[in-house]
């Protein structure tokens, strides 16, 4: 059994544990999720699944930012 997904303006579960300054919106959907900083992904908990699947276990994120 899955959960329904929640409407678009309540937020990712992440984006209320998460630094204010590290929430975005979802690159998919929108909706509020921990988007920037350490641990952060560019997608909610709704929208990263199906799209992880597609990757495949051998994709891993790779800054592109310098280390400051």
């Amino acid at each position: 059994m899955t959960t329904a997904v929640p409407p678009i303006n309540e937020p990712d579960p992440s984006a209320l544990i998460c630094p204010r300054d590290q929430v975005g919106p979802c690159a998919l959907c929108g909706r509020k999720t921990h988007r920037y900083g350490r641990g952060g992904c560019p997608l909610c908990q709704w929208c990263a699944p199906p799209v992880m699947e597609q990757w495949g276990p051998d994709v891993h994120y790779i800054s592109t930012r310098g280390k400051n």
